[in-house]
């Protein structure tokens, strides 16, 4: 059994240009997949641009990628796709191991740029934020015409797990 980390909290906060999957406009939600677990926001009715802002929380045991797919929920068919993207939470965990403290609010720890590897639609910093590491980061939707998911990485330590 894999020791947990602690929780990664995923504030996801909004959708801007999603794929046109319907004509008054679709229903989107966001699934995040990591091993075995599945995590889901609310459906926003007839809205490519919409806001959840909901937080998801996700037990982790190793930094593997995250995988993110938008759907557009259907009453009576199958939920269509709407893109798809990876999370690395890598950097966010090498900045939490630096075990920072004490430092002034809105510093940048970490600048991520955008590669073709790597989902992000523009840099991400891992800031010091309110004293803690938090990561914004917009993704651009793969497989898909248009669309970025906007979401904000946070972190949590459990008392008694290995932690990092």
């Amino acid at each position: 059994m894999d020791h947990l980390l602690g929780l990664l909290r995923i504030n996801v906060k909004r959708g801007v240009n999603l794929a046109q999957t319907d004509i008054r406009g679709g229903d989107p939600y966001v699934v995040f997949r990591l091993g075995n677990q599945k995590l889901k926001t609310k459906v926003v009715k007839k809205n490519n641009n919409p806001v959840w802002d909901e937080v998801l929380t996700l037990p982790i045991f190793e930094p593997h990628p995250i995988k993110m797919e938008v759907y557009d929920k259907d009453r009576f068919s199958r939920d269509d796709p709407m893109g798809d993207a990876e999370l690395d939470i890598k950097p966010l965990v090498e900045a939490l191991r630096l075990r920072l403290d004490d430092l002034p609010n809105e510093t940048i720890i970490a600048t991520i740029k955008p590669t073709r590897t790597n989902c992000l639609a523009e840099e991400s910093n891992i800031i010091w934020s309110k004293g803690e590491v938090i990561q914004n980061m917009a993704l651009r939707l793969r497989n898909v015409v248009s669309g970025e998911i906007e979401v904000q990485l946070g972190w949590t330590n459990v008392p008694g797990s290995k932690g990092l």
